[in-house]
């Protein structure tokens, strides 16, 4: 079978189209599986697929496994050794020493591009995160923000999608009225208002801006948020995070999209008065209740900014928009999602991603950083003690939706205790390997003809690097760039296996193809280097 940059995928698709043609093309039910055994003498590969087709046959499984396994066998031809049946039915694939050079060779002949574009249907994707608002520093629950939804673009991108980035700019309200009022009261050397902003930063920007003891508030507030944001801007280039858009929540007002809005939403019949206020049928979408856009005083609601905005985004003709929030927002999911079809959106085409909580520790316990900004950790002094690098793998090492405890004094170390040193140093061993063979060498090597009886370790290394594809893919589909801190590792781990029992320069001393060994190691460097990217994580050449 000839071979594409996703090996895996080709195999899984000769099984299941193995499976279909035993069942006389239905396609029903659940897709087989494809997995890695638990075990190699059980396989390269592993599936369900018998198990499957003999339900809709009638027949027993094993028999029915005989059977589809002389197919898969004949579809994939030189591609595998053999196949054998399992326990009460299962497919063990053991794959051909030549389908493991012709795999190599495929995936290093794409490059750059290996693992990425296989999304089967591009879409042109909006992502909306960090979103912090402008009266205070980012702290660090926004740099699992910032982490996240740059990795995640970064993955989208690879896979194939058109991806924009835009961060909400909460530039309009009391808030910000109470900002202006808290760094003037600072000027004046007086206490900032009860439901003010206390932080040295406040005091700090009193000092800066001339004059501000005097001054009209909204004009410093104003002010005081260009400042801000211009602060947040370095802190987030600093983090290797990037932005295509701010987007103003007060040009949205100046611009009357909220009254748009509205109208669009009446044009529907999906607004009504009652006790003097306007409300939106959100009931009608899903939501518990119906929602107060115009209060019974004449005030916009918060909600009503939130979906001219939203309207605003669909109007750009995204094919989807993504929205990540904060823990606090679990209650706005399904008013917005109701908002969304009120206004037009396809059911779906909104996602929104909420964020939960991330807690520093160090060695267990709670810990306490300096705090330069007063009451509050941020980014900056989160990356002053460890780093981009620690910092982005750490805060990306689980799941968005679940409770993160960052270990700063783990993220210091550097040993194999620590993940992100550990991948990044096995990086920076394969580039030494292939500095040492020179760029000559390397080219040989890879226009040699292979003809190595592949090592243990050395096909258990090929494996991995065969899953990039997936992961990426996963990582993509699933929202959860997290996927890729643990493939990183996992790479890293097979690659430290494989030199510790297979010499690379030098090999034929030992019996083995120095050139197979060459090639399998830059596809290595190339696949750790292509995850921590995915990160947005350095790969060193030397370390």
């Amino acid at each position: 079978m000839p071979e594409t940059t996703n090996p895996l995928a080709d195999l899984r698709g000769a099984v299941a189209d193995a499976a279909r043609e035993l069942s006389g093309g239905d396609s029903r039910g659940s897709a087989p599986s494809f997995d890695r055994p638990p075990r190699p003498d059980f396989g390269d590969y592993s599936s369900n697929a018998a198990l499957l087709v003999a339900g809709s046959l009638g027949e027993p499984p094993r028999a029915v496994a005989e059977r589809l396994g002389a197919l898969v066998r004949e579809r994939l031809g030189s591609a595998v050794e053999r196949v054998d049946v399992a326990g009460p039915g299962f497919l063990n694939l053991f794959m051909s020493d030549e389908w493991c050079r012709r795999v190599l060779s495929a995936a290093l002949a794409a490059g750059e591009t290996y693992g990425g574009g296989m999304v089967d249907r591009p879409e042109r994707v909006l992502v909306e995160f960090v979103s912090a608002n402008p009266t205070g520093p980012m702290h660090i629950g926004h740099a699992r923000h910032a982490a996240y939804g740059d990795s995640l673009c970064r993955v989208l991108e690879f896979a194939g999608h058109e991806v924009e980035r835009e961060f909400y700019v909460n530039d309009y309200g009391s808030q910000v009225r109470r900002f202006g009022e808290s760094i003037r009261a600072r000027a004046r050397g007086e206490e900032p208002p009860e439901d003010g902003y206390r932080g040295e930063y406040v005091r700090e920007l009193a000092e800066r801006l001339p004059g501000a003891a005097e001054r009209d508030v909204d004009e410093l507030a104003e002010e005081g948020v260009r400042l801000m944001l211009e602060g947040m801007q370095r802190s987030l280039e600093r983090f290797r995070v990037r932005f295509d858009r701010f987007f103003s929540e007060r040009e949205l007002h100046g611009r009357e999209a909220v009254r748009h809005a509205l109208d669009v939403l009446e044009e529907r019949e999906h607004v009504y008065p009652h006790d003097g206020a306007v409300w939106l049928r959100s009931s009608t979408f899903g939501d518990d209740k119906d929602r107060v856009l115009i209060r019974s005083n004449g005030d916009w609601t918060y909600f009503a900014a939130d979906i001219a905005y939203h309207d605003h985004k669909l109007e750009r003709g995204y094919d989807r928009v993504i929205d990540v929030l904060g823990a606090d927002h679990h209650g706005y999911v399904g008013r917005m999602q109701a908002a969304w079809q009120a206004l037009g959106g396809k059911p779906g085409s909104l996602e929104i991603v909420i964020m939960q909580l991330v807690h520093l520790t160090e060695r267990g316990q709670r810990a306490q950083m300096s705090k330069r900004q007063g009451e509050f950790v941020t980014l900056d002094d989160l990356v002053d003690d460890i780093g981009v690098d620690a910092a982005r793998f750490f805060l990306l090492e689980r799941s968005h939706d679940t409770p993160l405890d960052l270990d700063l004094a783990r993220a210091r170390e550097q040993s194999q205790e620590n993940p992100v040193y550990y991948v990044q140093y096995a990086h920076a061993r394969i580039a030494s390997i292939l500095r040492k063979a020179g760029e000559e060498r390397v080219a040989e090597a890879l226009s040699a003809d292979w003809g190595e009886r592949l090592h243990p370790s050395a096909r258990a290394l090929l494996k991995r690097l065969l899953e990039l594809p997936e992961e990426v893919e996963q990582a993509a589909a699933r929202r959860a760039p997290h996927r890729l801190t643990a493939y990183a590792h996992e790479t890293a781990q097979s690659f430290s296996a494989f030199y510790r029992d297979c010499r690379v320069l030098g090999a034929a001393e030992e019996g083995g193809d120095e050139d197979f060994r060459i090639a399998l190691s830059l596809l290595a460097k190339r696949v750790l280097a292509r995850s921590l990217d995915l990160l947005g994580v350095e790969a060193p050449e030397q370390m």
